[in-house]
């Protein structure tokens, strides 16, 4: 008798509690992905601001694939992501694997490396134009402005942009490092194996979800960048920084054609959806 009282009061406690956490469940799930269905929607319509939306159906898909402005924004944006991939996880394992022994003050270099994570973008990014500019210290070195070269416009993006991150991914291979048994190495070492050949033949196996899971995250990330190349370039110089999202953004809200805007968000995503399920096949596979 007493546990039947006891289930009955913890099924009574239970609907209370979902009772109390529904409002905010159901408000979660409006705006996080109410408007990523509507902007779904709204691809297969025409539709401006002022105007009633009218359905075309795949038209704006066509125009896209025909569109010379959204293939040049796709190759940079791939030539972006290649740039700065691997150096954002480089230099992320690479000071992590610095950070990772117990040493006097290893606490404070860790929260340096940090500190470019919680820096606001917009204003590093706005320190850094003038650092690449042709009067900047980096803008010197080459003798006129990196932002003004379509060659070297991109790289100049990818140090700020790796130099923004890198703590994050840091963090994130830190915490496989810790978890190591420490008599891997120590065996190797014992049987003469220098610090190249413990690291790839001992450490870096067992970091490999842990970089698999990082580039899934930093991929993403490079494929979405906006407010570094709106603040830094504007996509400039004649579009060689133009990005997909800064495409999107001047479709939206310059020209404000909303449906083709939605359509290219549409293909954002399932350009970053391909991209992480190939990631996922290698890290099983992996596995």
């Amino acid at each position: 008798m007493t546990a039947r009282r006891r289930s009955a009061g913890a099924r009574y406690e239970a609907r209370w509690g979902l009772a109390f956490v529904l409002p905010c469940f159901l408000l979660f799930l409006a705006f996080r992905f109410g408007p990523a269905v509507v902007g779904t929607l709204l691809g297969f319509f025409e539709y401006t601001v002022g105007d009633s939306p009218t359905f075309v159906g795949l038209d704006n898909f066509q125009r896209m694939l025909h569109d010379p402005l959204f293939w040049q924004a796709l190759k940079v944006t791939v030539i972006y992501t290649v740039l700065y991939l691997p150096l954002s996880v480089g230099v992320s394992v690479g000071l992590a694997l610095l950070v990772r022994r117990s040493f006097r003050g290893v606490r404070l270099f860790r929260s340096i490396f940090f500190l470019p994570v919680i820096t606001s973008l917009v204003l590093a990014a706005t320190i850094f134009t003038w650092l690449f500019s042709s009067s900047g210290p980096l803008g010197e070195l080459i003798g006129g402005s990196w932002l003004a070269s379509p060659v070297l416009v991109i790289p100049a993006l990818v140090i700020v942009s790796v130099w923004s991150r890198f703590g994050y991914g840091m963090l994130i291979v830190l915490a496989r490092l810790q978890d190591l048994p420490r008599e891997l190495e120590e065996a190797a070492l014992s049987d003469g194996a220098g610090p190249w050949q413990r690291f790839r033949y001992v450490v870096l196996p067992q970091l490999r979800s842990a970089i698999f899971f990082l580039a899934v995250i930093e991929t993403t990330n490079s494929f979405q960048v906006f407010d570094l190349v709106y603040v830094m370039t504007s996509g400039g110089p004649g579009r060689s920084s133009y990005t997909l999202v800064m495409d999107l953004y001047d479709q939206g809200f310059k020209y404000f054609d909303l449906g083709y805007a939605s359509a290219l968000g549409v293909a954002l995503f399932v350009l970053t959806l391909f991209v992480a399920l190939i990631q996922r096949l290698l890290i099983g596979r992996a596995k």
